[in-house]
């Protein structure tokens, strides 16, 4: 919340946190943050966030009772354009008629006759 709502740098803006890993001992926190835009706009946002870093741990600090507050540092996380890029390449691909997938035609040919003699 505090990027969305506190952070007034004009650099920050359409990011979404996917996750964090946090070190074993607590201390490094790996902030995975999907940035909508272009990639300049995407490394724009990657150094406003790295120059709110401080201000971010002091709210983590504020929050959060620990012995170390854990220093943070922020990765672009690609997935979900991975997703996107994937997906428009399938549509472009893959035909677009209306007809049945493969292999769940109603083949009659194929059902044995029912003649009664069982």
């Amino acid at each position: 919340m505090a990027i969305l709502a506190e952070l007034n740098d004009p650099r920050v803006r359409d990011v979404t946190v996917t996750y964090v890993e946090v070190s074993g001992d607590l201390r490094q926190a790996k902030v995975h943050v999907s940035v909508m835009g272009d990639e300049k706009q995407q490394n724009l946002t990657l150094k406003g966030l790295q120059s709110a870093a401080g201000f971010l741990q002091s709210r983590i600090a504020e929050k959060v009772d620990m012995r170390y507050t854990p220093r943070l540092t922020f990765v672009l996380d690609q997935g979900v354009k991975h997703s996107i890029e994937i997906s428009e390449i399938l549509r472009r691909e893959l035909p677009q008629d209306d007809a049945e997938p493969p292999g769940e035609e109603n083949d009659v040919e194929d059902l044995p006759a029912d003649d009664g003699s069982e």
